[in-house]
């Protein structure tokens, strides 16, 4: 069988550690603080992030990789790994332009290449799971087919939960004002995130962030309940502890697998939720 890589945006959520691990190649997602400062999510952390917007008082935008980006990326794994196929894993199109930017590549600029472009439908550790699971098929030989089919099966059973600790940054981006921001704040109103065909949108609104740490492992338990949980992360913004505690109480109150993964988001994804969020991903049998 030739060999296949597998690719992936760093919208997944991915550690370094395990993408060197499965020897999957990152595209960063671009953070922009005006014309005068561009970053990756690659080079900048959560803590320097949240640091700079608090005192800008502003968000910066992200943007999707170009094409010559995914274009140069490729040409890595063909020319450094010596692969002669290609499988690249998106953030689903619902929320960015990615995945058209990754076609773009595939077809514009490097139309000779065998390269298979993904819209996950889904992101952060969902996605992630995917690309690790698409790389564990490639390293047992299994064909471009195979390699899909695995993959659309673990985004099929694949759920996330995330509690935001505050309405700040989506008032400052305008998703939601600054009235209704302010009277959150007040009733100390926690929303509750999931994906939602294809989008990260608010499920439902819940007061404290215990009751709301509750509602997401009640929400978990629901989901689990059909069968076993394969795999689990639990995932942050910049609340290491309290993602910690999270997780404390989510063992106790579900049979979990013994490793859990722990997995900050991105700054191309943090910036959308805000820092403080907790969360679960999760995969069932």
């Amino acid at each position: 069988m030739p060999k296949i890589s597998i690719v992936t945006d760093t919208d997944s959520s991915m550690p370094e550690s395990l993408a060197l691990k499965h020897g999957i190649l990152r595209v960063p997602i671009a953070i922009n603080f005006g014309e005068e400062h561009n970053e990756t999510d690659l080079t900048l952390s959560n803590k320097a992030l949240f640091e700079r917007i608090d005192k800008e008082g502003r968000l910066p935008t992200t943007a999707a990789p170009t094409p010559g980006n995914f274009a140069d990326t490729f040409l890595k794994a063909f020319e450094q790994d010596g692969s002669e196929e290609l499988i690249c894993f998106c953030i689903s199109s619902a929320m960015s332009a990615t995945f058209e930017a990754a076609q773009m590549a595939a077809r514009d600029i490097l139309p000779d290449r065998k390269i298979t472009v993904v819209d996950t439908k889904t992101l952060s550790v969902a996605q992630m799971y995917m690309a690790i699971a698409a790389a564990e098929a490639a390293a047992r030989n299994a064909s471009v087919e195979e390699i899909l089919d695995i993959a659309e099966s673990i985004r099929s059973r694949s759920f996330i939960y995330g509690a935001l600790a505050t309405l700040k940054y989506l008032s400052m981006s305008g998703r939601v004002s600054h009235i209704a921001a302010g009277m959150a704040g007040m009733l100390n109103i926690k929303p509750i995130l999931s994906v939602q065909n294809g989008k990260l949108d608010m499920l439902e609104k819940v007061r404290t962030k215990r009751k709301a740490w509750e509602r997401a492992i009640e929400l978990t338990k629901a989901d689990g309940s059909r069968s076993r949980i394969e795999k689990m992360s639990i995932l942050h913004v910049a609340a290491p502890d309290d993602a910690h505690e999270f997780e404390t109480l989510l063992r106790s109150g579900l049979d979990c697998p013994e490793e859990i993964l722990t997995v900050e988001l991105n700054p191309g994804l943090s910036v959308h939720t805000g820092s403080g969020l907790v969360g679960v991903g999760f995969i069932v049998f």
